[in-house]
């Protein structure tokens, strides 16, 4: 039951959803099943907004399952940064002109790491994510934001810098949740508990799954 994992639009309606893994061709992006990404002005081109992605730096940018992206997200990789010790910033070698004699090593640019997106993870539109950042799973991150640093799992957080607004669930709710993991069950189970997953009641989903707990 449920759209066609392998399909580009979940929905042949509607054309500005696309789910990520079905668009991207380069390798070092992996995006789970179901995960979506939402853009009116060609969410097919999911790739334009990861910026800054070099194949020789070799950080990734990992998405994991269920995943709602709204439009306007840019991934900012590590490419995107500048020799930080030496007296100037300025990347003399990309303007030429003999300049290019002045390349940095690899090991004079900050390095922050793959870019690690959890699972059932919703970012609002026209976020900006930096390097090597992790973002919990079941999080929430506000419109507008710009998430410089780890957001925890099941928090909402917002801002710029991106700050933790509030917990979604309690401790030990939350420990459930990441026990349960039920974006890695397979897609007749998770129709068949859909209705509980959608359920705000958390002793419900106990009751109804209560292998799990």
């Amino acid at each position: 039951m449920g759209p066609n994992p392998d399909s580009v639009y979940p929905n042949e309606n509607l054309k500005q959803v696309v789910f990520i893994k079905n668009v991207i061709t380069r390798p070092n992006i992996i995006a789970g099943e179901y995960s979506y990404y939402d853009d009116p002005d060609g969410a097919e081109r999911f790739e334009e907004h990861v910026t800054h992605h070099y194949e020789f730096l070799g950080d990734r940018l990992i998405i994991g399952r269920f995943c709602a992206i709204a439009r306007g997200i840019e991934f900012v990789m590590n490419g995107a940064n500048h020799r930080m010790n030496s007296v100037t910033t300025y990347p003399f070698n990309i303007m030429g002109g003999g300049w290019e004699r002045f390349t940095p090593a690899l090991e004079d640019l900050p390095f922050k790491g793959d870019t690690v997106v959890g699972s059932d993870v919703w970012i609002g539109q026209h976020v900006t994510v930096m390097p090597g950042v992790s973002i919990g799973d079941g999080a929430i991150v506000a419109a507008n934001s710009v998430v410089t640093r780890d957001i925890p799992p099941y928090c909402i957080a917002g801002g710029n810098p991106c700050r933790v607004i509030r917990p979604r669930f309690d401790e030990e709710t939350v420990d459930f949740l990441l026990g349960l993991r039920w974006w890695d069950w397979d897609a007749d189970r998770i129709f068949a508990n859909m209705d509980a997953l959608c359920s705000a009641d958390i002793g419900r989903i106990k009751a109804l799954l209560p292998e799990e707990a």
